[in-house]
């Protein structure tokens, strides 16, 4: 198993307090997590951490596992990011995936810095409409806002992404304004062809609501959602990056929260980064110092 990620699994069951928590922040399951403990005690040759019903605690061992296991980290983020010369400069290629709306904006600038600082990299990013198997299409990395990950990844979380419900004020005009959550069974809904097309997960002062929903048109790519909204075909849940300026020109009116005694709206994604077990060289590097500045919004 990569030593890297094993390292990364320890810290985190020690900063988190429990491999629960661990796999959640890393978004593996609990038994990866387990395994990759486990692998760690097999290379140490000794027990790691005290487990009870209650607490994890570390051992000896483990205090001086979790001081070489920083280190570790820390110089794999260091490494091939400082004095190189022209002979060892970071080479290679770099297949990444992200949605196409996400790529044309935060994605495209991480990726531009990139190549400015290494410039004897190539980037590959592909924009897709929907999740692909990294394996088959040779995927390094995989930008995702979802909360919903395969488990069989190994990932880490980048930033949360607000979604916002919204329409044209032309639309609203004809329509009326949804009020609560459940006013949009009333409405025209503009939905994604793989994620959510039937059901919204919402929220309201922390009470998760699922709301039935339907529309006449859906589509893989929410520029085409954008678009109709604009037009003023009917509601749409978008990214907040992507609403922003439409919402700061008047182009489009938040509906979620207009006249609500109770604030509602969707429940936030999270942006992660997703990867198969092994790293090419300039993926780690990527993985390490080019995903920290990507962020939804």
């Amino acid at each position: 198993m990569d030593r890297i990620t094993a390292a990364e699994v320890f810290v985190a069951i020690v900063e988190r307090g429990s491999m629960v928590s661990a796999a959640e922040s890393l978004n593996m399951s609990r038994a990866m997590v387990t395994r990759y403990l486990s692998e760690m005690e097999k290379w140490s040759g000794a027990r790691l951490l005290h487990r009870t019903t209650r607490k994890l605690s570390l051992t000896d061992a483990g205090e001086n596992t979790l001081a070489r296991c920083r280190k570790m980290l820390s110089v794999a983020a260091e490494m091939a990011c400082a004095g190189e010369s022209e002979d060892d400069a970071l080479r290679g290629l770099l297949r990444l995936s992200c949605s196409q709306s996400f790529g044309q904006g935060a994605v495209a600038i991480a990726v531009t810095e990139f190549l400015r600082l290494h410039p004897q990299v190539s980037i590959d990013l592909q924009l897709e409409s929907k999740a692909i198997n990294l394996v088959e299409d040779r995927i390094d990395l995989a930008l995702r806002i979802t909360n919903d990950l395969d488990p069989n990844l190994i990932a880490r979380p980048l930033a949360e992404c607000a979604s916002v419900i919204c329409a044209s004020p032309a639309y609203l005009a004809a329509h009326g304004t949804p009020q609560k959550p459940e006013d949009l069974a009333l409405h025209n809904c503009l939905t994604y062809s793989y994620f959510g097309k039937s059901l919204w997960q919402l929220e309201r002062q922390g009470e998760k609501l699922a709301i039935p929903v339907s529309g006449n048109l859906s589509a893989n790519e929410s520029q085409v959602l954008l678009s109709g909204a604009v037009e003023g075909a009917g509601i749409v849940m978008q990214p907040a990056y992507s609403a922003a300026p439409l919402i700061s020109s008047g182009s489009w009116s938040r509906c979620c929260r207009n006249g609500s005694r109770r604030p509602w709206g969707f429940m936030p994604f999270m942006l992660r980064a997703a990867r198969c077990q092994r790293l090419c060289a300039p993926c780690s590097i990527f993985w390490w110092r080019g995903l920290p500045v990507i962020r939804a919004g």
